[in-house]
């Protein structure tokens, strides 16, 4: 075949395509084979706070993702067309290299939220639920709301979770006890002996769920969690993030640790399909990142810090944090919501009845910044 006859073959192919192309369409030309590449989308101002919004009220951090988890997302997104299993089953896999465990105790999801609820909804048909009156209870009044029954327990005179209290409240007809260490508004995380203690009286039958969304940031993480407690304890859930100290929130990926067991029932309750493939290639290159997670955490740290000098210098107190937030005790916590957002900080308003406690997260120092000075004019007018 000559250069001639080829270069007229292959043009007789393409053309014989393109014709097979616009039959299958209903003879309209594909708008992408024509179109040059799209302008930028500006897509990511859809995304985090709005410009000049000092961004304090949802735990979030604003350092992450990592480098290496952001090129990972740019070099996966190509593969975005199919469904993310081969990169699950590596995550799942580091996952459990990682606290000694077989893949079949690691259940992946879509945020920690995602898992937490399936706990809820696979257990409440078991019993009550047992948790704090004060705690991160998003997933619980979830299952709440499809027929479970919560039996709350107050807290302690110190705000923290009353584990004596939580421990004489069990009955037989308590099926789960749901547990955030460290605890969320109010900052504080149990004393990890403490903790074990607990779950080691509690009836076997009887789940613990400890949701440790923070416990990265804590002073003494592998003393304060209790992901030991795995091999003795086969009705035992442990969640973790990567919306924290991996500074992941918008990709939306988590997970359980617990015994083959139970991860086959949560298995069996999880609402997404497979994961997401910019999260799990994140999470991947991330997760064993540890000069960005030292990084991560110094940072949220130094603005932890920042915003307990704030607070003492307006005159007012805090709880002891180990997370990511602090809860400051204030006289209207809605009222001081309302002038921080005149100045355009973002931080919560009260929690239920707690209206003299005010929670505020860790976030750039810039931002930290403005929430200090607010703070200061607000209690000084």
């Amino acid at each position: 075949m000559t250069p001639a006859l080829s270069r007229r073959a292959l043009i007789g192919s393409a053309a014989a395509g393109t014709t097979l192309g616009l039959a299958a369409t209903g003879g309209s030309r594909s708008a992408l084979a024509v179109s040059p590449v799209p302008p930028p989308s500006n897509a990511a101002a859809l995304f985090g706070p709005p410009a000049g919004l000092a961004q304090l009220s949802r735990n979030e951090n604003p350092y992450g993702p990592s480098p290496k988890a952001r090129q990972a997302i740019a070099e996966a997104c190509t593969n975005g067309a199919y469904y993310a299993d081969r990169g699950l089953a590596r995550l799942t896999d580091m996952i459990a290299e990682r606290h000694s465990l077989s893949a079949k105790q690691v259940v992946v999801s879509s945020g920690s939220t995602e898992v937490l609820s399936c706990a809820s909804l696979s257990l409440s048909g078991k019993g009550a639920i047992l948790c704090p009156e004060l705690f991160w209870d998003t997933t619980v009044t979830y299952a709440e709301r499809k027929g479970a029954t919560l039996k709350r327990v107050p807290l302690g005179k110190d705000m923290g979770i009353d584990l004596a209290a939580m421990k004489a409240a069990i009955t037989p007809e308590i099926g789960l006890i749901h547990i955030c260490n460290p605890n969320n508004p109010t900052a504080m995380s149990l004393d990890g002996d403490a903790l074990r203690t607990f779950i080691r009286a509690v009836d076997p039958a009887i789940t613990v769920l400890v949701d440790e969304a923070y416990m990265e940031l804590t002073a003494r993480p592998d003393y304060t969690s209790v992901v030991d407690l795995l091999a003795e304890r086969e009705n035992l859930i442990v969640c973790r993030t990567f919306s924290k100290i991996y500074g992941m929130a918008g990709l939306r990926l988590g997970y359980a640790l617990t015994s083959e067991a139970m991860a086959a029932r949560l298995q069996g309750y999880l609402m997404s399909f497979g994961g997401n493939t910019a999260g799990l290639a994140a999470g991947i290159a991330s997760y064993n990142d540890e000069p960005f997670l030292r990084y991560s955490k110094d940072h949220i740290l130094e603005a932890r810090a920042a915003i307990l000098e704030a607070v003492a210098q307006a005159g007012l107190t805090a709880l002891p944090s180990d997370a990511s937030f602090v809860y400051v005790k204030v006289p209207d916590a809605d009222a001081l919501h309302a002038a921080m957002a005149k100045a355009q900080v973002a931080i919560r308003p009260a929690y239920g009845p707690w209206t003299q406690w005010s929670r505020v997260s860790t976030g750039k120092m810039p931002d930290v910044a403005r929430y200090a000075e607010t703070l200061k004019r607000f209690y000084q007018a």
